[in-house]
């Protein structure tokens, strides 16, 4: 995996589109971040630099508003900006995009409460400035009130500047599939992939509401200035979409292509699958590397259909990669690239002792290592690399299972109670009537008590070291951080701090591992696993001049929602039929996710299912390029540090 690259100032300013040729297929303006807390940053300087545009012209700067997940970052600078440079908010008005109907605005999952509890609270905006549409509207006021948003947005003199978010349908706002191009605010029916979205925020699908209030999409339009927020991998597909399909109004952002001053501003998940940064070759001429060519040379054999070592100079010729053959003819290329796939493959995830570790994917010293597994959730272990885990400790190495959160919001009331109840009739107590009590009383818009809190957490633990049982690790290699940011009850986490931070620290130079094993899985919709993965990056940045940290090499998983590109695997743990069964098994005793998961995703399948089609494809990709057939792969990518 490449290391981080530092970054300069980049432009997020409008430019014409296509005026180079490596944007010739693109049709809205964007700029690529290498991550979305430099990208957020950037944003929020251009929104400050508008409001105090406005300050020295003594007018008003109107705001167009968004919610979700992708723009608290922005709002975090802002407030930062307001409280330690002085920015004042007293000449911005605001309009927020949407609200859920019907919502109450005290209600934790109210729009209303979001940008409160983000920024209206923290910042000196007068109160008369805030406009929220109303979740309370009555049905037979909709109308009228829809069309009073709109003559307030017009009466301060339309949008300066509207920031937007985009769902995976292609929504802006609740502007779902099948918005008109000349729709305004109105009351909209929401798509059930976005009710799926939302469903963990709201505990479940069945508490999200149907319907909701949002301008429309010529209300949008109308905004002098517009900025997407575009963040992770699973937004890649609808961003290229959005950017190089035609416009439809089955994709509602691509109206936005007709906009002069519009400009998407994405990390590099996200912009992932636009031509020319998936197949850059095709747009342009490449400074070839290694790591572009293993990408091409993958890409080719997926569309001719050829195994690396059939790849001909023509196949080259014709799917632009003509610019290679100059470097090296197809032959030394092709035999290259099958050695390099070819290496990563090891039934030896912890080094095969006493052997050449030449072309080997890791060491074989020492033979027995100690190795730490980091699990954001109790599962993501088995799930993501079941059977390397297996493997590691079949083949006699010191394996410590570290669970990173308690995972407990991911516990139905149904199954807490369950317990709750069987606790009861073995043993009589208040607690125990307590907690059934506080699950029976608890409407949609409480959070747990911090009794059934503590219960939910003790079921995960319960099912995790039945696993780390099953696989043959010993209770005392089984460790949980229980990390304090996730500790809110809520979808909603705290920031990652030093008190989390020291936990690592602490397992690890505990264990002084010589590898560690820690999830890679960006796409992951809740985004504990990058939180998780960033108090590991930030512990071993911390330990990095001690002197166990030189033996020790960081190794990055996927699987639960998404794996690595055939390009990127520096290690591929093969499994054999039973060794697949042995990990859906393991799988199996996290019973609470099981069945009718809290936190699906859009995947409707259950995990065990999902993980095995993945490492399965993963299998067949590696057959299909000319190497050997296996029943399933688990892959990974090694972290080097600077």
């Amino acid at each position: 995996m490449k290391n981080a690259v530092k970054e300069t100032k980049i432009d997020i300013g409008h430019q014409p589109i296509g005026q180079f040729e490596e944007t010739r297929f693109e049709k809205i303006h964007n700029v690529i971040f290498q991550d979305s807390n430099k990208a957020s940053i950037q944003v929020a300087h251009e929104i400050a630099s508008l409001i105090k545009k406005r300050q020295g012209q003594k007018r008003n700067c109107v705001l167009g508003l968004a919610t979700g997940s992708s723009p608290i970052r922005v709002y975090e600078e802002l407030v930062r900006m307001h409280k330690e440079e002085g920015l004042s908010f007293k000449n911005v008005i605001t309009f927020n995009l949407d609200e859920y109907l019907p919502m109450e605005p005290n209600n934790i999952q109210s729009y209303f409460y979001f940008m409160h509890e983000h920024l209206f609270n923290h910042v000196d905006i007068p109160e008369k400035n805030i406009h929220i549409p109303d979740g309370t509207v009555s049905n037979e006021d909709t109308t009228a009130y829809c069309l009073s948003y709109e003559r307030k947005i017009k009466e301060n003199g339309g949008l300066d500047f509207q920031l937007l978010g985009i769902g995976r349908t292609g929504h802006i706002g609740f502007n779902e599939p099948g918005s008109h191009f000349n729709s305004g605010t109105r009351v909209i029916t929401l798509d059930h992939i976005t009710r799926v979205d939302a469903a963990p925020s709201f505990l479940g699908i069945d508490n999200v509401p149907r319907k909701a209030i949002t301008m429309g999409i010529s209300t949008v339009r109308k905004a002098k200035r517009i900025v997407l927020l575009g963040w992770g991998q699973n937004k890649a597909e609808i961003i290229k979409k959005t950017i190089e399909g035609e416009v439809s109004s089955h994709v509602p952002a691509t109206y936005l292509q007709h906009h002069d001053n519009c400009t998407f501003v994405l990390d590099t998940g996200a912009g992932s699958e636009l031509t020319r940064n998936k197949t850059p070759w095709l747009v342009d001429a490449c400074k070839w590397n290694e790591d572009l060519k293993a990408k091409a040379m993958v890409w080719l054999c997926e569309t001719t259909g050829k195994t690396i070592l059939s790849l001909t100079d023509k196949d080259y010729n014709d799917n632009g990669m003509a610019d290679l053959l100059a470097l090296e003819d197809s032959y030394d290329l092709n035999i290259k690239m099958f050695n390099k796939l070819q290496h990563t493959i090891t039934g030896w995830p912890g080094g095969k002792p006493n052997a050449d570790d030449t072309h080997r994917p890791e060491r074989a010293t020492p033979a027995k290592k100690r190795v730490i597994i980091f699990s954001p959730h109790p599962d993501d272990d088995v799930i993501s690399m079941g059977g390397t885990f297996d493997r590691l400790v079949e083949q006699g190495h010191e394996v410590h299972i570290v669970y990173q959160t308690s995972g407990n919001i991911a516990v139905s009331d149904t199954d807490a109670r369950k317990y709750a109840e069987i606790a009861l009739q073995i043993h009589p107590s208040d607690e125990a009537k307590k907690i059934i009590k506080s699950i029976t009383d608890k409407n949609e818009t409480q959070i747990d008590s911090a009794e059934v809190r503590n219960l939910k957490g003790k079921i995960r633990r319960g099912e995790s070291y039945a696993a780390t049982r099953y696989v043959g690790l010993k209770d005392s290699n089984v460790h949980f951080l229980d990390l304090p940011f996730y500790e809110t009850g809520t979808i909603k986490k705290k920031n990652l701090s030093e008190k989390d931070i020291a936990l690592v620290v602490g397992i690890i130079s505990k264990i002084k591992p010589h590898q560690i094993y820690a999830a890679g899985d960006l796409a992951d919709p809740h985004g504990t696993h990058k939180v998780c993965l960033d108090a590991v990056f930030t512990a071993c940045e911390q330990l990095k001049s001690e002197s166990f940290m030189k033996d020790c090499w960081l190794w990055l998983y996927r699987g639960a929602w998404h794996e690595w590109d055939i390009n990127e695997i520096e290690m591929a743990v093969p499994m054999s039929p039973g060794q697949v069964l042995k990990k859906r098994h393991a799988i199996f005793c996290h019973q609470s996710q099981k069945d009718g998961v809290m936190f699906q995703g859009d995947d409707s399948r259950e995990f065990w299912m999902r993980a095995e089609e993945r490492n399965r494809n993963t299998a067949n990709k590696y057959k299909a390029l000319g190497l050997s057939s296996y029943a399933a792969m688990e892959a990974f990518v090694r972290h080097k540090f600077n």
